[in-house]
């Protein structure tokens, strides 16, 4: 019997074709399945997953007067910054009407600080200087003394000291110039001395309170159990998904540091909740570590629709009464990619599915699509939150 040659394309016959593709296909899927492991997560230290209740920052303000600037500070029409100036200065034994004062050396600033647990009279530290008037410029000015207060009216610290913009701004008499960083708002490294102190004790007759820094059930048991199998005793409890209760030992009652730094040094692997956050003006999808999904096949098809228009010009016959006109030609062109149905196994990640879906040229914009439908099918094992 005669035998006939077989067509080939690149010396692949099309049974072989076929036969290579579907080979892709169980190899894919098969690298899928035996690179697909357990994820592990890692411990962390309970100092960065709590903090002792009572121990907190507090934060300072105050209104002060930069001096020294280059033409740059508040205009005339600042009413406040000309009469702050005046009252400074009748202070200083300077007696001058705000009327008579023209200056633009000098801008008002609103001056903030956050005071730090246990601070101690004499501690510095940083403040942050922000132009409050019209101010265009705050490079080379210098902060004057400028007393801080907190949320009770009470002076904590003082500021004073020159203020660094970490940048600069140039222009000339035009529009034009340029500009590195925010002109009118500043820093002075340790420009505040503290004057008055927040009163806190560690009491070991009362037991401390640690307060999760993200409220979780789970998360809050394993605290308190592995404080309790570090020191062999039961000190600790899980109140709420919030707090735990921490009981003093006799044998730490004279020395509460050594025994908080032993419990922030205990490592503990924090709980999470499954969830997928999906940021829809950038195309940009975070995925969770705990996200899972079932047993699910996706078939996924592109439409793309091409709309041309060309405009052509319509001459009359010749010493006919007709008038020149332009015609729109439009062409429509629509093309439609063959949707692939793509088997997904079970009890896998969604960092594998995502794998998947890239492999077969899934945009971004369609996977947030395609995570929704999966959602929306119920093999979504996660919270959707959409940003």
């Amino acid at each position: 019997m005669k035998k006939f040659p077989k067509a080939k394309i690149f010396g692949i016959t099309p049974f072989n074709r076929m036969v290579h593709s579907y080979s892709l296909l169980i190899f894919f899927f098969t690298m899928l399945m035996l690179n697909y492991s357990p994820s592990f997560s890692y411990a962390s230290r309970i100092k960065d997953l709590v903090h002792i209740q009572g121990v907190r920052e507090n934060q300072l303000v105050g209104y002060g007067l930069v001096v020294g600037l280059k033409g740059t500070g508040d205009k005339g029409g600042t009413t406040f910054t000309i009469t702050s100036l005046s009252n400074m200065l009748k202070k200083l034994g300077i007696s001058v009407k705000p009327d008579d004062m023209k200056v633009k050396n000098v801008a008002a600033a609103i001056v903030t600080a956050t005071l730090p647990p246990f601070a101690r009279k004499g501690n510095q530290i940083d403040v942050i200087v922000s132009s409050l008037g019209d101010a265009t410029n705050l490079q080379g000015g210098t902060l004057l003394l400028t007393p801080l207060k907190g949320a009770d009216n009470q002076v904590y610290a003082v500021a004073q000291g020159p203020v660094s913009i970490g940048g600069f701004s140039a222009g000339g008499d035009g529009r034009g110039g340029i500009q590195k960083n925010h002109a009118t708002v500043g820093r002075v490294p340790q420009g505040a001395l503290i004057e008055k102190e927040i009163p806190f004790c560690l009491d070991a007759t009362k037991p401390l309170i640690l307060s999760m820094e993200k409220a979780d059930f789970v998360t809050a048991a394993r605290i308190a159990q592995k404080i309790n199998n570090t020191f062999n005793i039961k000190i600790a409890q899980a109140k709420d998904p919030r707090n735990i209760l921490l009981t003093i030992p006799e044998q730490y009652q004279t020395n509460m540091v050594e025994l908080i730094a032993k419990i922030h040094e205990i490592e503990v692997t924090p709980d999470s909740r499954a969830r997928i956050i999906i940021n829809e003006r950038t195309g940009t999808v975070v995925v969770g570590e705990k996200v899972r999904i079932s047993s699910i096949a996706i078939s996924h098809g592109n439409l793309s629709i091409e709309i041309k228009e060309t405009m052509q010009i319509s001459q009359p016959p010749p010493f006919s009464s007709g008038e020149t006109t332009i015609v729109s030609n439009t062409e429509t062109i629509v093309n439609e990619e063959p949707g692939k149905l793509i088997p997904i196994p079970g009890n896998i990640t969604i960092g594998e599915l995502v794998k998947a879906l890239n492999a077969i040229g899934v945009t971004s914009r369609d996977l947030i699509a395609i995570l929704q439908s999966i959602r929306a099918a119920g093999a979504l094992h996660a919270e959707l939150k959409i940003i």
